[in-house]
């Protein structure tokens, strides 16, 4: 089944259910529909598996936005989930069994690791974890007979590494192994996963889709039909849902998505220069700047950056980062990223977890720009850093 066809056969469905067809006015906006119980329009419809018969799945306002992140991701399914956490945990449970074997980037975010390690490995599942800059032919060498899937993070949190996703997914699929992705650095715009040979593309829609720091919800998007049906299974059996006002709020977050992310890596590669060139700093961890590690692969799959990059500092003791930290005005001290705001976060002992460790110089700080002026960043950077030479 084609995508336009996916869509064309969603819109049908909302139709007969009756979603649609009594709206009053055309809105710029799809109409929030709010519901549990579908009231059917006979009884032989309440078994017709053709039909939304529940409103757990989503109604208008949930198809619409599933149908916007298929376009975007060039998906032909998608599913939602209540949180970027979830987005991951979701799909890994529709498809992995006692006895399967996962590889995970090192580089993965710190709560998909501890549900690999917590909640995979107590269900049988035996979870290794790959050094995100290994080769494809290393990636797959470290697999085994019961190599299922493989969870790629690219770029890496807190340290930005790039990993070859088309080289792994080509060797992969070639294997019959399934390839999934955290895609959120990208927010499904700047890279493709699906049209690189991906199997399941996510996103923390938490982040730069929403862009307001204030909803949670995450997106798998497959990008075959066995797939779809995979994750789509995976959903109703797990009982995820979010609501139609949440999914309308993040459909209005699509409409300035590009605007939003081309000004965020504009004025993120402005601050990463500034900060390279600063003394207080050894290292700039972003992979669209030249002379990055990951700059060749960034610039052959990507199509632009984001404003999410890592800074190693000249070392200092955790009292002189976060006095560093406690002095800024402007950077908000807190998790998550994508929003209108500018945040920094140090890495805390989250580097100390990995299995293949980086040897970098001092402490890593993780910078969010956002959408603020960029001289105004720079001034309370500038003065911030001065604390961190007085701490040091």
């Amino acid at each position: 089944m084609s995508q336009g066809e996916s869509k064309t056969s969603d819109a049908t469905r909302l139709i007969r259910a009756g979603h649609l067809e009594n709206a009053p006015m055309r809105t710029v906006g799809p109409p929030v529909v709010r519901g549990s119980t579908v009231l059917m329009p006979d009884a032989a419809s309440l078994y017709d598996d053709s039909l939304v018969s529940y409103g757990r799945g989503g109604l208008t306002t949930q198809g619409a936005l599933k149908a916007a992140l298929c376009e975007l991701e060039s998906g032909v399914g998608c599913q939602l989930f209540p949180s970027g956490i979830a987005s991951i945990t979701g799909p890994l449970l529709a498809i992995l069994k006692a006895g399967d074997r996962l590889l995970v980037s090192d580089c993965a975010y710190t709560p998909t690791r501890r549900f690999c390690d917590q909640v995979l490995k107590r269900y049988g599942v035996d979870v290794a974890y790959f050094p995100p800059r290994a080769t494809p032919e290393e990636i797959m060498a470290m697999g085994g007979p019961n190599l299922t899937a493989i969870l790629m993070e690219s770029p890496g949190s807190l340290t930005f590494e790039i990993t070859d996703v088309p080289g792994v997914a080509a060797l992969a699929r070639a294997q019959g192994v399934i390839t999934l992705v955290d895609n959120t650095w990208a927010a499904g715009l700047l890279f493709k996963p699906l049209e690189h040979g991906v199997d399941i593309s996510i996103q923390a829609l938490t982040k730069y889709v929403g862009g307001h720091s204030d909803v949670f919800m995450g997106s798998a998007c497959a990008g075959t039909p066995e797939m779809a049906r995979k994750l789509e299974d995976g959903v109703a059996n797990m009982g995820w849902s979010v609501s139609p006002d949440d999914a309308y709020q993040m459909l209005r977050g699509l409409r300035t998505l590009p605007t939003r992310i081309a000004r965020h890596g504009e004025s993120g590669l402005e601050m990463a220069r500034w900060l390279r060139a600063q003394p207080q700093v050894v290292q700039v961890l972003h992979p669209a700047m030249p002379g990055s590690p990951d700059h060749g692969l960034w610039a052959r799959d990507y199509s632009g950056a984001c404003g999410l990059f890592g800074v190693v500092l000249q070392p200092a003791s955790n009292l002189a980062v976060n006095a560093f930290l406690n002095s800024l005005n402007l950077f908000g001290l807190g998790f998550s990223w994508g929003g209108f705001e500018s945040l920094a976060i140090p890495s805390g002992n989250q580097l100390q977890k990995r299995r293949h460790h980086l040897a970098l110089p001092g402490p890593v700080v993780r910078i969010h720009i956002g959408l603020e002026d960029t001289a105004d960043l720079k001034a309370d950077l500038e003065q911030g850093l001065k604390v961190l030479d007085a701490a040091r």
